[in-house]
């Protein structure tokens, strides 16, 4: 298995530190708010990653922060009068609601920054000891950047193009890829700015800067060096290339073996912007009458590494493909003759090689789903030529299950849908009029049908009605 290493600008192979564990860090929510889709592209492409790494036979050890600390996360708080955890644990509850409704495995550990106080304080002093942090005129504790010689190693930015130097501090957990500067460790209490939210610590009251909170995570529950560690592009810098400072600024080992950035998504080819409208969470979708199977299909559609274009036509084609891989289980399942064909075997473990040979190339997904409908496309052929027996549907639908380990996207028990009665009515007016012959009224009743925006399917066990 051969992923893209940010850090090295090319592929390499995936091999663990220990034994056959993948270490894996995944960067998780700031939970201030609701999350958007463009951070769950993140989230389903991390997801990917895990189930691709446990296909290959690899043992994974995930960690997702929840990021309860942070500038948005008090600025909130103190807006509406509430404890952090008060404010904060609504949105958490949420963003793993989220996760359920996505098909997104669980990780084994979930570390929210505020258990992780102590292990943060105990860096900042590490990183003071060694002369690599300073208190600055604000009582704040800083980290050097010109004392870390590898700075900006990830990122690859051109640090002499760009405004730099000890000179200048950013105490703000977020700023402008513009700025290279020395970062906060400890921000100083602020009485206006905190209210009655701060730790005690060797350096005075405050909290802790945004990016030593997930070397203090990742370190304490992963080790010093881990192997994979993932988040949005966006993330690079200055977060990632400030956790690789702090990080092996404390323990004078390599932090990361192996870094992965997933890239932006646009929406109707721009950014998604609550003033441009065009900003959705999960829940907005939900409500709009899309399921979390459609919404996981179309960001998975495009590679990592590009950009994806969210549109509501790629959430209908969605659900078209959704409705044609639920048809395909049904066929399967209905399938009863006894006679065996003698093709399927061959077929899957040719299916099964494309499909491996793409994860394996990178997460290439879009030869992974090629590899899913071209086996699709054959079996519905055997089906058609009779030459698929009960046995060999099963088998089928095994492989198919296999497959979804990974993808999380096909619809083995299909989801009924809350028929409005009077179409109920309407189709079996209809059945009754053909009974009888009485041609006007059936397509009568089949007009009231198509234009409520749903169709007639026939299937072994009579019509239904369905979504267009």
């Amino acid at each position: 298995m051969r992923l893209y290493n940010t850090e090295s600008r090319q592929k390499e192979e995936i091999v663990p530190l220990r034994d056959n564990q993948i270490r894996l860090y995944t960067c998780g929510p700031t939970v201030y708010n609701f999350a958007h889709i463009g951070n769950f592209r993140t989230y389903v492409f991390e997801d990917l990653l895990r189930r691709a790494l446990k296909y290959f036979g690899f043992e994974v050890i995930q960690v997702q922060n929840i990021t309860d600390i942070d500038d948005k996360t008090l600025a909130g708080a103190i807006h509406e009068k509430k404890k952090l955890r008060e404010y904060t644990d609504p949105y958490a509850k949420a963003f793993f609601d989220d996760l359920n409704t996505l098909h997104i495995e669980p990780a084994e550990h979930y570390p929210h920054a505020t258990d992780y106080i102590p292990q943060m304080i105990e860096l900042i002093q590490k990183l003071v000891d060694r002369g690599l942090a300073y208190r600055g005129a604000d009582e704040s504790i800083y980290f050097s950047i010109h004392k870390f010689p590898g700075y900006g190693r990830l990122s690859h930015l051109n640090m002499d193009e760009l405004k730099a130097g000890a000179s200048r501090r950013v105490g703000t957990d977020e700023y402008d890829k513009e700025n290279v500067s020395d970062f906060v460790l400890w921000k100083a209490y602020d009485y206006q700015r905190d209210g009655e939210i701060f730790w005690e610590s060797p350096f005075g009251k405050g909290r802790p800067g945004w990016h030593i909170e997930c070397s203090a995570m990742a370190m304490s529950l992963l080790g010093e060096t881990i192997d994979i560690h993932v988040g949005g592009v966006d993330n690079m810098f200055p977060h990632h290339e400030n956790e690789i400072a702090q990080s092996e600024g404390c323990s004078g080992k390599c932090f990361v073996k192996h870094w992965l950035h997933a890239e932006h998504l646009l929406v109707d080819h721009r950014k998604m912007s609550k003033s441009l409208g065009n900003f959705y969470t999960l829940r907005d979708l939900l409500k709009k009458g899309y399921t979390g199977t459609e919404v996981r299909m179309l960001l998975l559609s495009a590679h990592y590494r590009t950009q994806l274009n969210f549109t509501m036509e790629g959430l209908d084609a969605a659900r078209t493909t959704r409705e044609r891989l639920s048809d395909f289980v049904d066929r399967l399942k209905s399938i009863t003759q006894k006679e065996k064909g003698g093709e399927m075997e061959g077929l899957i473990a040719t299916s099964r090689n494309a499909f491996k040979d793409a994860l394996a190339d990178d997460l290439n997904i879009s030869q992974a789903f090629a590899a899913l409908f071209e086996y699709v496309r054959k079996v519905n052929q055997l089906c058609d030529n009779g030459k698929v027996g009960e046995e060999e549907a099963q088998t089928a639908l095994r492989f198919l299950k296999e497959l979804d380990r990974v993808l999380a996207i096909i619809p083995f028990e299909r989801q009924e849908l809350e028929i409005p009665q009077e179409l109920t009515e309407a189709l079996e007016k209809r059945e009754e009029a053909r009974k009888t012959k009485n041609w006007a009224e059936a397509d009568k009743q089949r007009d009231v049908i198509t234009a409520a925006g749903y169709l007639i399917e026939d299937t072994p066990s009579g019509p239904r009605l369905k979504k267009k």
